[in-house]
């Protein structure tokens, strides 16, 4: 059904050009400030992908986004104190 996507930040040296990038992936950010592009591809492709990427001129660096390896599901050891305020 939906197939897994990995996260890319590519840095860039102009934008203009970089919104070429949109044939790798699907882009999903790109800061004007900073020079960076936020973009997703396909798992079963994304070492291809990023070398592809990596070779073009306006490129500077590519990295792996870990976004979807960080833990979301937090459990608290420390005991609920908010009954103790209720009147």
């Amino acid at each position: 059904m939906f197939t897994e996507r990995i996260g890319l930040i590519i840095w860039v040296t102009d934008l203009k050009p970089a919104r070429n990038l949109e044939r790798y992936g699907t882009v999903y950010y790109m800061s004007k400030k900073l020079h960076y592009v936020v973009m997703y591809v396909n798992k079963d492709h994304w070492e291809d992908t990023m070398r592809n990427i990596q070779r073009l001129p306006y490129v500077k660096k590519v990295e792996r986004s870990y976004r979807s390896e960080i833990k979301t599901e937090y459990n608290s050891n420390v005991p609920d104190k908010t009954r103790f305020y209720t009147f």
